[in-house]
This record gives structure tokens, C-alpha cells and sequence, in this order.
């Protein structure tokens, strides 16, 4: 089977629940509010753009978003103040996580004082349950992978009337999803003074390292409803073995991974698509291809061993995703006819997301040393 898939997008945002509620979010104004909000950095990697062939590369470091070492505060947050709004007598949160999510919903439910209840799929690592029960989160670990986790966490949610955040949405299960993509577009509009202009951005593509989807699916659609026509390329980036929306648009509808799921991607080894996601990922996205963990390590390197005067960042396995599918986009033959379909060539201007940083202390450690 091909690493790759070429999708051409309708380019067009079909009405829905999920779509109203993202076009009346408010994100940065609430984010701005938060006692350890910052604009997190957007970097231009000159060296390492001209070491790839490229005119311009752009890394959005969210690694240093609200000390969480990751982007998904950004959702959570913004989930839990709607929620709260509507339903100011929630007393529990409920969630599933590989890890991000659930550090990200313990902490936005600390901010408000009320219990977390998260539950984690088999092999997720110590270091990330660490994490998530620092913010006085309770975890539970599940001999389960991440799908079947996340329909666990739902059921018993229902069964003790806790509030279930998950950020994948399924029928009958998709406005607290929708607040979540709403809670990312932060991190987009903060750079409608650099990059993201009014009619027409200054960057020609654009790789998405991709889970569920619901992340990837809210940059779509911030770069879908902004620009239409003028929007960049967009590329997702899954691992080989973990890779839904790869499977799902070769099968033409959602459906599970069909690989092994082991990978070191844990934020990126998630089951079938979110619902709302794969709608607008269908109309938006140019193209999905797929990364070895080899390939990971590799960028993570890159990235913690700057070329020239680079900015060193500290990427972890599934913030490096998006790098590792460029560099693989641009030097695999294999993969030339994508290549192609995005025109990727010498005057190209490039951006991607560090989603997360070193989560795991250990893994990280194991990875830049070797």
C-alpha cells in the first residue's frame, strides 16, 4: 500500500451544528483572560529551510502553551468555561487520553475547582499519567487502546452523570467536540499579524500532524473559512501504523486504523476519525501522508540541534510529526506524485505546529541522545 493518499477537496463548509459553533467562537478573547496566557512563538527556521531547498519554514511552538507543554489547553479550557456557562452545576469531568487531553482537561477543571476523572489506554507512559494526576486529576488505566478507552469513559460517564470532554465527536455526540476545535482557532488567529493575513496568507502549505482529527480539523477550517479559494495546501501527517483518516478516505468513510497501532505517537495513535472532523477534513485537506517513528526521531533531532542560527525547539514524538512528513514529502520518491499535487518545490513557504513538547522526559531523553 502506498505511504500516501491524494485527496481533492470541494473546498466548500457544509452547514452544520459544528460549523455555527465555530463560526460564533470567541477563543482568544477568553484565552487572553487566563492568568498564564501568552502568544506562544512562531519561529522561522532559516537554516534548517535552507538545508531542505525551501524558501521559508515556519514552526508554531506550542510547547509552551499555559505550561502545559502542549496545544490542547487551548480546547479544553474553552470547553469547560462553555459548559460551565450552560451548566453551572457540573461537579465532574470526564475524559479519555493518550495523554495531552486529559493533563489539558485536569488542569481546566482545577481552574474551576470541580473533580477530573481520566482514563488512559494500556502502555500510555508513567510520566504521562504523572502528568495528568499532578492537576489532582484522578486516572484510571484501561486495558483497552485509545477507541475502545474513549467509549468506556463515555459509558460510565453516563452511568454516574459526569460530564464526558472528549475531543472526537460520533452521532448524538458533537457540540462539546465542536468547543474544543473552537478553543484551537487561539493559536491561528494569533498569527493574523504575521502570517495569516486578510486576504491572502503568506505561507503556500501547510503540515498537520493528525490524531482524531478534531486539531486538524479546526485548522482546516480556520484556513477554509478565512481565505476559500486562496487557502494553502494542506497536508495531514499520521504514523504508519495509527493512521484513521488515511484508511478512512481510501475507504471512502470513516473507519478504524486498520495497522498494529504501536507507535511512539501516542497523541497521534487514536482510532476512527471524529465525526465533525472528517467532514471538514474531506473538504479541506490535499492530502495525507504517512511517517515511519524512525522518521520522528530523526526531526525531533533536527529540531533540538538547530542548524545555524535556528531557534532550538523542544519537539516531542507527535510534535515532530508534521517536520518529519515534510521531510519526507520533499526526498522520498515514493511519495513524488504528492509532491506534485501540492506544488512543493524551492520557493515554497512552509508552517507547521510543535504540538507538544518533551511529555515524556524519558522517551525524550532516549531519542535526542541516541
Amino acid at each position: 500500500m502506498k505511504d500516501f493518499i491524494i485527496n481533492n477537496p470541494s473546498n466548500l463548509l457544509v452547514e452544520n451544528s459544528t460549523n455555527k459553533i465555530l463560526k460564533k467562537s470567541k477563543p482568544l478573547i477568553f484565552h487572553k483572560k487566563l492568568r498564564n496566557y501568552f502568544k506562544t512563538p512562531l519561529y522561522e527556521l532559516s537554516g534548517l529551510s535552507n538545508n531542505l531547498n525551501i524558501a521559508n519554514l515556519f514552526i508554531k511552538d506550542e510547547s509552551q502553551r499555559f505550561g502545559l507543554n502542549a496545544f490542547k489547553g487551548l480546547g479544553a479550557s474553552y470547553a469547560v468555561s462553555l459548559i460551565l456557562k450552560n451548566k453551572p452545576e457540573v461537579s465532574v469531568f470526564c475524559t479519555a487520553t493518550d495523554g495531552n487531553h486529559g493533563k489539558a482537561l485536569a488542569w481546566s477543571s482545577k481552574m474551576y475547582n470541580r473533580k477530573c476523572v481520566v482514563y488512559v489506554p494500556r502502555n500510555t507512559s508513567k510520566l504521562r499519567i504523572k502528568g495528568i494526576s499532578s492537576y489532582g486529576a484522578k486516572v484510571e488505566i484501561l486495558d483497552l487502546n485509545y477507541e475502545n478507552t474513549c467509549k468506556y469513559a463515555f459509558n460510565i460517564s453516563l452511568k454516574n452523570n459526569w460530564e464526558f470532554v472528549q475531543d472526537a465527536s460520533w452521532d448524538n455526540y458533537e457540540t462539546i467536540p465542536a468547543y474544543i476545535m473552537s478553543g484551537y482557532l487561539t493559536h491561528l488567529i494569533e498569527m493574523q499579524d504575521t502570517i495569516n493575513f486578510i486576504n491572502k496568507p503568506s505561507i503556500d502549505i501547510v503540515f498537520l500532524q493528525c490524531g482524531v482529527g478534531s486539531w486538524a480539523a479546526s485548522c482546516i477550517w480556520y484556513y477554509l473559512n478565512r481565505y476559500g479559494i486562496n487557502r494553502p495546501k494542506i497536508i495531514l501527517v499520521e504514523p504508519n501504523e495509527s493512521s484513521g483518516v488515511y484508511d478512512s478516505l481510501n475507504n471512502g468513510k470513516r473507519v478504524s486504523p486498520v495497522g498494529n497501532l504501536t507507535t511512539i505517537m501516542a497523541g497521534l495513535n487514536c482510532g476512527i476519525p471524529s465525526k465533525s472532523a472528517w467532514n471538514i477534513i474531506k473538504s479541506g485537506c490535499d492530502g495525507v501522508i504517512k511517517i515511519s517513528d524512525n522518521r520522528v526521531k530523526s526531526s525531533m533531532k533536527l529540531l533540538y540541534n538547530p542548524y545555524e542560527n535556528d531557534s532550538k525547539i523542544i519537539s516531542g514524538e507527535s510534535g515532530a510529526a508534521g517536520l518529519a512528513g515534510l521531510i519526507k514529502c520533499l526526498s522520498d520518491e515514493k511519495v513524488k506524485k504528492l509532491k506534485k499535487h501540492i506544488g512543493l518545490d524551492k520557493n515554497s513557504r512552509i508552517l507547521l505546529f510543535n504540538t507538544e513538547g518533551n511529555t515524556d522526559k524519558e522517551s525524550f531523553l532516549r531519542i535526542i541522545n541516541n
